[in-house]
């Protein structure tokens, strides 16, 4: 299951940076409108894979622990 964040937050990175890229051409050719809209997408893309990413962590260190606890059992 956090495979699947992991891929989903990814996704967002790169989804993100698409848009900056895309808004860095429309800027180039002076379409400031469409470079703003570009913009505010990658920084909503940006958040989503932050706040993802905060989900993930504390189930990865609570699987991590528990890992650790069962080892401690078997030695």
């Amino acid at each position: 299951m956090a495979q699947r964040f992991h891929q989903r937050a990814a996704e967002l990175h790169n989804l993100a940076a698409h848009s900056h890229s895309a808004a860095a051409v429309a800027h180039g050719k002076e379409d400031h409108l469409t470079a703003h809209e570009l913009s505010q997408q990658a920084h909503e893309h940006s958040m989503n894979a932050h706040k993802l990413a905060e989900e993930i962590a504390p189930k990865k260190d609570k699987e991590e622990r528990q890992d650790v606890r069962i080892s401690e059992r078997i030695d």
